[in-house]
């Protein structure tokens, strides 16, 4: 039996190298999110905007760390979404798989809504009142987002040389806006306060509601290409790594920038008008600074981002779309890569019909994504416990704090989405998972005690309603109030524990094809 990598299903067809993997994580993380953050976090953060997006990044990191054990130890392709299916059976890997389709898929409409809300500039006919599209916008999104699918059905070699110049030239009008702005930089807007003067609630919406966690979504582009990398025990982990952190300075210094270009007159009354005064952020900044060639290049750019994250978004879609079928024996011929790729354009053009403009989807779509994020340490924990045996040649140190902390923190990033989103998002997530249990059991293609093994999910999910409501008016309840914030602890403390001892150790005959746990190469 070969070792995992070597089996793995290549959607690319194409070996990526570091140097591809690092842009692939660019390109995915680096999107709508400069473009369109800056505003709503200075308003909600106020001079602790940068501390949010280090924050952002700190978290990321992490996250990053844990799913660098995983992809090096397992380089599967679509592992985001097969990871949960080895560790603790069907249901989890269902659940995770499910939403982490909805939440990529999504991405790549958001990422269009975002092209199109920044050409309306040029082209108004593009938008309708209210931020949404008009007839002839939408009709545009969808041209576009064909042109998208016929790249990821092309040569993987033109979708790889396509990804790393489109990454390449989208990080250039940002470095040009730091370097021109920087010759009118002040630190006089720093030194105003936000009007409540709590500015770690502030920070903590921003990272959930503002846009931080957002634009750090890109991370599992990197894991969801593994089974395709060269050398992956070496090269996941340092692209993740390296990504995460390129990626958190540049934010930090166009926040920086952003907020120390405004105006002193905007900001007599606080910080709440920037999100009204500056709908784009750094077109509006670089106008206000006299920098019109530079304002047009940005224009150019909020274009090109967007659709360099959408057309790399569609890739992981299919690749944990394609891995979702495969696990749920929904297909396992030939063709699920075809049709992986054809259900993904689906969902893409789905998410683009109902939402009307980049603000009214990033709060969701970030939560949805994180959603799927947290379970990643309860499955490492769950790993090291059933599976000691497993070579990892990178090992994540301190996973008995590490885990349990990043599993808190992804949970806080859930809470502070607001009543409405949590409630929403997982009591959808409550009723998609009892039909799942319902249909299995009457069909009996689950094996036995996964359901037993899934009792937690619905524990944290309804404890996560709970909690939400108790937070609703968003005034962060569960860090002022000293007895709320242990329960919660406590509660997500319980919930990591459950789900790591919920674990299983897959049979030697499962997923011979990619974990193979028993053979030499991996002891």
């Amino acid at each position: 039996m070969s070792s995992p990598d070597s089996n793995a299903t290549h959607i690319s067809g194409r070996t990526l190298s570091l140097f591809d993997l690092i842009l692939i994580g660019c390109g995915a993380t680096f999107g709508s999110g400069w473009l369109f953050a800056a505003s709503p976090v200075a308003t909600m953060a106020g001079p602790g905007a940068m501390i949010g997006w280090l924050c952002g990044g700190i978290i990321a990191l992490l996250l990053g760390l844990i799913y660098s054990e995983l992809a090096a130890a397992l380089p599967l392709t679509g592992g985001v979404a097969r990871y949960p299916y080895l560790s603790h059976g069907s249901f989890l890997g269902f659940m995770v798989g499910t939403v982490t389709i909805i939440a990529f898929s999504s991405i790549v409409s958001i990422e269009l809504v975002a092209a199109r809300q920044y050409a309306c500039t040029w082209f108004p006919f593009l938008g309708a009142p209210g931020g949404g599209p008009s007839a002839v916008g939408w009709l545009v999104q969808f041209l576009v987002l064909c042109a998208i699918y016929w790249l990821n059905t092309s040569n993987a070699k033109s979708f790889a040389w396509v990804n790393n110049i489109v990454t390449v030239l989208k990080f250039l009008v940002p470095a040009l806006v730091i370097i021109v702005l920087s010759r009118s930089f002040s630190l006089a807007p720093f030194h105003v306060p936000l009007a409540n003067g709590h500015m770690a609630d502030g920070i903590m919406a921003a990272l959930s509601t503002g846009g931080i966690m957002f634009s750090f979504l890109g991370l599992t582009s990197i894991v969801s290409a593994a089974g395709e990398v060269r050398n992956p025990q070496k090269n996941v982990p340092a692209a993740l790594c390296l990504s995460v952190g390129f990626v958190t300075l540049v934010y930090i210094a166009l926040q920086a920038i952003f907020m120390g270009n405004l105006p002193h007159t905007l900001l007599q009354d606080g910080w709440h008008g920037v999100r009204e005064q500056f709908p784009l952020p750094f077109h509006d900044i670089t106008v206000l600074a006299g920098a019109i060639w530079l304002a047009r290049l940005v224009l150019f750019d909020a274009c090109l981002s967007p659709m360099g994250t959408a057309n790399v978004y569609l890739s992981s879609t299919c690749r944990v779309m394609q891995a979702w079928l495969l696990e749920t024996g929904l297909k396992r011929d030939t063709t699920c890569q075809k049709v992986a790729l054809r259900l993904s354009f689906g969902l893409c053009v789905f998410w683009t019909l109902p939402f009307p403009s980049w603000s009214s989807l990033v709060g969701i779509v970030s939560t949805t994504i994180v959603m799927s994020y947290a379970f990643a340490p309860v499955i490492l924990a769950s790993f090291r416990q059933t599976i000691p045996e497993l070579r990892r040649p990178f090992r994540l140190r301190y996973l008995a704090v590490l885990g349990p902390l990043t599993f808190v923190l992804s949970s806080f990033i859930i809470l502070w989405a607001g009543w409405t989103t949590v409630a929403w998002l997982l009591s959808a997530q409550i009723v998609i998972g009892i039909v799942y249990v319902l249909a299995t059991q009457a069909g009996r293609r689950t094996m036995a005690g996964d359901h037993g093994r899934s009792l937690w999910i619905f524990a944290y999910y309804i404890g996560m309603i709970g909690f939400s409501w108790l937070d609703r008016d968003l005034s962060m309840e569960t860090l002022r109030n000293i007895p709320l914030l242990v329960a919660f602890l406590l509660f997500l403390w319980g919930i990591y524990a459950w789900g790591v001892s919920s674990g299983r150790r897959p049979a030697s005959h499962e997923h011979a094809e990619t974990f193979a746990f028993t053979s030499p190469s991996v002891h």
